[in-house]
């Protein structure tokens, strides 16, 4: 009984001090804040002190003052003032690419809020030689007018898996993207996307048919699999060399149905980025070679006249794209992975999360990114389900498979 009445005496005592000790912080903190707010301050910085040259530089903006700050809209032209570090003098850097402007206002923040601001049109313009940078924004302060400078920041070069992903990747796609664009009537987003993709899953023919046929020689061989399971239950080392072997004689990769998807993985997040910003004049430095007449602001981004490729879409497509990856995992899973399913617990735990869990989440990935993204995954899987279908009817592949027989070796 003493015990436990020193314990919750002691439990009451830490209570007691940790809920004080944070009752001072948060009076301290909000002492400090009101501090900053009262002292005038506008907190002008970059997101980093470092930049590659690939990286888009962002400010942020801490209206810390009592006056609402005004941020002149002065598209085309960048933002704020540049400025580049040469021989120990900053000299100004400027950029008025041509970009719709239509939409773009002047933002006014009122005491207290904060707001980040990109360089997505301006960026390899301003900041594609590396050195030391700083920006610089001029406002009126309680009627008095005042220039904020950030940090000064560096931008150095691209690392080596960035050149590399950009070089073999990026590039290639971004330029099959929008050589297919300028040549489409119309310059349809769309249809170039759709193009594109049909391009990349038959180049990526031959290793995914491969993939798709071990895929289904492992459902074939799965009841053997069970046999062996049953035979030597307790015993992991031999099911494990038993299981090797079978693989082994069926010329079976287990891993071999992840194969098209990681192939497709390096594709899938370059066309996101081609997708998100390919449309930038900031990005013509990318051009392999001049497309004639052709302006990026030609770009029709509406697909059917309904859907824009460049916003994500949350109510159409990835119920639709969700609905076709359901199609394909179930023609994967074919009637022999349905019956071996029964046998296993595990097995059936592992085919329902394939079967429902991924669809879902393919379905909430579509929704939260740019619609192009969907209507490339939607005629990836759309592409992969004829390829199934051609699979699934060339009959059982085990005729021409060695017949593996489980020999006892007790």
């Amino acid at each position: 009984m003493d015990k436990t009445t020193g314990f919750f005496k002691n439990l009451l005592l830490f209570l007691v001090i940790f809920m004080a000790v944070n009752y001072l912080m948060q009076g301290c903190q909000n002492k400090e804040e009101d501090l900053l707010v009262s002292s005038g301050n506008l907190l002008f910085t970059t997101t980093d002190n470092e930049y590659s040259k690939s990286q888009k530089v962002t400010v942020k903006i801490e209206n810390n003052t009592k006056n609402v700050i005004v941020i002149p809209d002065e598209c085309p032209n960048e933002p704020f003032s540049v400025f580049r570090k040469e021989n120990n003098e900053w000299v100004p850097r400027e950029s008025a690419p041509e970009i719709d402007c239509s939409a773009s206002q002047e933002i006014e923040l009122l005491p207290g809020q904060n707001h980040t601001i990109p360089y997505n049109n301006w960026n390899y313009s301003l900041f594609s030689d590396m050195g030391i940078f700083k920006i610089d924004f001029t406002t009126e302060v309680e009627g008095e007018e005042q220039t904020f400078s950030t940090n000064e920041f560096i931008v150095t070069e691209d690392g080596l898996f960035k050149q590399v992903s950009m070089g073999f990747f990026y590039k290639p796609i971004y330029n099959g993207l929008i050589f297919l664009v300028s040549a489409l009537p119309g310059h349809g987003l769309g249809w170039a996307i759709i193009l594109l993709t049909l391009i990349i899953r038959t180049i990526l023919l031959i290793p995914s048919q491969n993939a798709m046929k071990s895929q289904k020689r492992l459902q074939e061989i799965q009841p053997r699999l069970e046999k062996i399971k049953k035979k030597y239950e307790g015993d992991q080392q031999k099911i494990a060399m038993e299981t090797m072997a079978i693989w082994k004689e069926a010329k079976v990769n287990p891993f071999g149905s992840c194969l098209p998807l990681l192939l497709q993985f390096p594709f899938l997040i370059a066309l996101f980025y081609v997708v998100q910003g390919g449309i930038n004049p900031d990005n013509a430095y990318l051009f392999y070679s001049d497309y004639g007449n052709f302006n990026l602001q030609d770009i029709d981004v509406m697909f059917l006249g309904i859907l824009d490729l460049t916003k994500a879409n949350i109510y159409v497509l990835p119920f639709v794209i969700g609905g076709l990856q359901f199609f394909q995992m179930k023609l994967t899973m074919g009637r022999k992975a349905k019956k071996t399913a029964k046998q296993s617990n595990e097995m059936a735990m592992a085919s329902s999360m394939m079967t429902y869990v991924m669809p879902v989440m393919i379905a909430v990935f579509t929704a939260t990114l740019p619609a192009g993204v969907g209507i490339y995954w939607g005629t990836s899987t759309s592409y992969g389900i004829v390829q199934q279908l051609f699979v699934n009817k060339g009959g059982s592949t085990s005729k021409n498979e060695p017949t593996v027989k489980v020999i006892d070796s007790k």
